[in-house]
């Protein structure tokens, strides 16, 4: 970022306008204790100076080893990618409303398209959302709509409690019904989720794998939707998809996914990437728009934008949805790694996070008292039991010399579950830290066990 100085009167001008009169006004709401001493490292310093000086500062931070996941992966992220989509022309978070405006963005939003119908085996797929919640989102509204007279959505316990949290966010002030069927010991509860659909569901919605890691076929669920006319909708994790059964080998109607682990660091939380894909008689209840492919009258090819009636700068108050744009720039990064990975390239990421995660919880489950959540196969990511409360062992393991974080305590989303820990690796991780994780954990375990017999 550049350095752009200000003389007083520029700052005295800015202050004015913003109705305070120093520096320390426009900070007042902010404690004391905790403003900075001084914007400036040093006085007369050169730039040179200055970059070393912030370069040993950032030295001084520590590493995190972390196996969170919840949604979000630290998959590694080729060095092409940023190269390639660091390129002049595609610095740009935005999407072109006419077709005429680039032919090289609309080109790679076609191509990103067509990898996403393939990675899900859907018939159609738009030019991506803002994230997998308002992805999850935007298909519950989908089903409202296709269904014309039904408001009810049947979703799973399983799915990501986050997604959860923004799909009722979104809904709140809208004529939608949410019937939640409670997961059982982390395993969906694929009858519940059957009885629970009825003539008045428009939807249903599943996750795989679900929030504490289990993979499940949910064909059957699917079926049932269809018998009354109800629609299927399912949650993915898009990098799974190259080894696990796909949304439309299930028979889903509307497949989303949080695309961060396509390319994408994790950047503190965004930004990141929604993908959508359906079923051919649900291409017009899409949100967002589509790019298609045609040829002018002299044969040479051409990329517009087909669809895009459905927003509201189009139909104003008749719109399907109020999303005007793509997140252009992480769906062309989604489709750069895609495209370098290739089908085999993705598999063997995907087989090498299910490896670490299979050989993560074979050690950690042989520390006294832990066992897994249930007996369901996982992917990536599993659910195991802990003797003691895992918020506990998360601050323990959080404060040796290691910084581990061993994964997320399903407590802070599922009441009762005080004890379980969900854990996350991918193809980063390493032998090493496997031990790292396994040995933080045990001392973590035994100190706190320790704690509770002594204070007892």
């Amino acid at each position: 970022m550049p350095y752009i100085p200000h003389t007083q009167a520029e700052l005295e001008a800015m202050l004015g306008a913003v109705g305070v009169k120093t520096l320390d006004d426009l900070f007042a709401d902010i404690a004391p204790d905790l403003r900075p001493r001084k914007f400036l490292p040093a006085e007369g310093m050169t730039e040179q100076e200055v970059r070393a000086k912030c370069e040993r500062l950032a030295g001084a931070n520590k590493q995190l080893l972390s196996f969170l996941g919840a949604g979000y992966y630290d998959h590694a992220i080729p060095s092409a990618v940023d190269a390639l989509a660091g390129q002049s022309a595609f610095v740009t978070a935005y999407t072109p409303y006419q077709a005429e405006c680039s032919q090289g963005t609309l080109q790679a939003i076609f191509e990103f398209q067509t990898a996403v119908t393939r990675l899900m085996e859907m018939d159609c797929a738009n030019a991506s959302l803002y994230d997998g919640g308002s992805a999850l989102f935007e298909a519950s509204t989908m089903c409202v709509r296709a269904s014309r007279n039904r408001s009810r959505i049947v979703i799973d316990e399983g799915v990501n409690p986050i997604w959860r949290k923004m799909l009722a966010t979104y809904a709140h002030n809208l004529p939608m019904e949410f019937v939640l069927v409670p997961h059982r010991n982390g395993a969906p509860d694929k009858d519940a989720l059957k009885a629970a659909i009825d003539d008045k569901t428009a939807g249903v919605v599943v996750q795989n794998p679900n929030f504490f890691g289990v993979v499940a076929d949910y064909a059957d669920v699917f079926a049932a939707a269809h018998a009354v006319k109800a629609l299927g909708v399912i949650a993915v994790n898009p990098v799974m998809q190259s080894v696990l059964k796909t949304p439309g080998a299930m028979g889903a109607d509307i497949a989303v996914a949080e695309g961060q682990g396509l390319g994408l660091p994790l950047s503190f939380g965004g930004p990141y990437l929604g993908l959508m894909a359906c079923t051919k008689a649900l291409v017009r209840q899409m949100p967002g728009r589509l790019v298609g492919r045609t040829h002018d009258k002299e044969g040479r090819t051409g990329y517009v934008l087909t669809l895009q009636a459905r927003e509201q700068h189009i139909r104003r108050a008749k719109a399907t949805s109020n999303i005007c744009s793509n997140q252009s720039l992480c769906a062309l990064r989604c489709l750069i790694y895609l495209s370098l990975m290739g089908p085999q390239g993705l598999a063997d990421v995907a087989e090498s996070s299910m490896s670490a995660a299979h050989l993560a919880v074979e050690r950690l489950t042989s520390i006294p008292g832990v066992s897994l959540l249930n007996d369901q196969p996982y992917a990536n990511e599993a659910a195991l039991v802990l003797p003691v409360p895992a918020e506990a062992v998360v601050r323990r393991c959080m404060a040796s010399g290691h910084r581990c974080v061993p994964g997320y305590p399903a407590v802070r989303a599922y009441k009762g579950l005080d004890n379980v820990l969900v854990l996350a690796c991918t193809e980063k991780h390493t032998a090493g830290q496997m031990e790292t994780l396994v040995c933080d954990m045990a001392r973590a375990i035994a100190d706190i066990q320790a704690d509770e017999a002594f204070a007892g």
